[in-house]
Order: C-alpha cells, then sequence, then structure tokens
C-alpha cells in the first residue's frame, strides 16, 4: 500500500480512504521525531555497547596499557573517562536544545578535568568502569529519546565550537555518541587490535 492510501474491504468492494493531508503530515513528523531522536540514542548505546564488548575482553595487562606516547592515561582510566562524562554530555546537549548558550566550558577546563579523573582513577577496576559505563550510557540515550525534533534542531552558542551556533544534535553527534568510537579507536591502536 503506497502514497498513503489505505485499501479497506466493505462487502463486496474495495473502497480507498486516504488521511487528510494534515493528518499525513503529522503522522511523519512525528515519525521523524521519534526516529532521529531513537537513532541517535541508539547509536549512544552502541558505541558503548561496542567499546564495553571490547573493553570486557581485556587482559589486566592490557587494562593498564597506556592509551598513547602522549596520552599516558590507561586503557581502564579512559574507559572509565567515557563512562564518567556522559551526563556532562548530555547536560551541555540539553542546554543547547532548550535555547542556553553554553559559553564557560573551555578545552582548557576539559584537560584539567581529565587530569583530575586520571588522578582519581588510576586504580579503577574493569568492573567498576563497565558497570559505570553502561548505567550512563544507558541514562544518557534516555535523555535523547525524550528530546523533540524542534529541541533536536535549536542551536545556541556553544564555546568549545569556539562560539558558533550549533545544533543539540551536533552536541549529541560530536560528544556523546562519537566519545565510545573515538576511543575505542585509539584504546585499539595502542593495542594493536
Amino acid at each position: 500500500m503506497g502514497g498513503g492510501t489505505t485499501t479497506m474491504k466493505t462487502s463486496a468492494k474495495a473502497r480507498k480512504v486516504t488521511p487528510g493531508k494534515a493528518k499525513v503530515q503529522e503522522i511523519r513528523t512525528r515519525r521523524a521525531a521519534v526516529s532521529r531522536a531513537e537513532s541517535l540514542a541508539s547509536r549512544i548505546e552502541a558505541g558503548a555497547a561496542g567499546l564495553a564488548a571490547f573493553a570486557e575482553g581485556l587482559s589486566e595487562e592490557e587494562w593498564r596499557t597506556p592509551v598513547s606516547p602522549t596520552d599516558h592515561r590507561s586503557v581502564g582510566v579512559v574507559v572509565h573517562h567515557v563512562a564518567t562524562v556522559y551526563p556532562i554530555e548530555i547536560q551541555l546537549a540539553q542546554a543547547i536544545a532548550d535555547g542556553n548558550p553554553v559559553t564557560d566550558v573551555t578545552w582548557e577546563a576539559v584537560a584539567q578535568l581529565n587530569g583530575r579523573h586520571a588522578q582519581e582513577q588510576a586504580e579503577v577496576t574493569k568492573a567498576a568502569a563497565l558497570k559505570l559505563l553502561r548505567k550512563n550510557s544507558k541514562d544518557a540515550a534516555a535523555v535523547v529519546r525524550a528530546l523533540t525534533d524542534e529541541q533536536l534542531d535549536t542551536a545556541a552558542s556553544f564555546s568549545l565550537c569556539f562560539g558558533a551556533p550549533v545544533t543539540a544534535q551536533f552536541v549529541i553527534e560530536d560528544h556523546a555518541l562519537r566519545h565510545s568510537w573515538h576511543h575505542l579507536a585509539k584504546i585499539r591502536k595502542a593495542l594493536s587490535r
């Protein structure tokens, strides 16, 4: 059945029922909003699941391996880092979705946060990191699922993008969604896997 037309049998003959244009547009809009938010949320979950699945198979030696010659954090600290920042990344996206500019977050502040986290979590266990990764990615996805198309399209100044007016969807994709994929690639490279 194509083109928005539904065929219904009445008695011995078929009759075509065509919903009004406004109703068709309303249905399409609802589906688009749900599918965009759902797609983003599902991709967040997929990234976290991929990182968790890879990390679960690591030996203790691999868990403690530095990520790179310039990033001395261990693989385990980086997995925990991804888990830890989901709430922050989603809070920033929610601010943009609500039309509020984000002006006080700098890359210097991010570097300080990451450095402090690395010191505090130097001995993080795999079980603790994976538990937090699963919880925070699930919570992040739930917040994203609740966003409307209008919220995803809302743009506001974002200091991590040099004040450029970016959409909430961009912030989600560039931070909460991309983050696990980015670090998984770096971890794989560090471990030659």
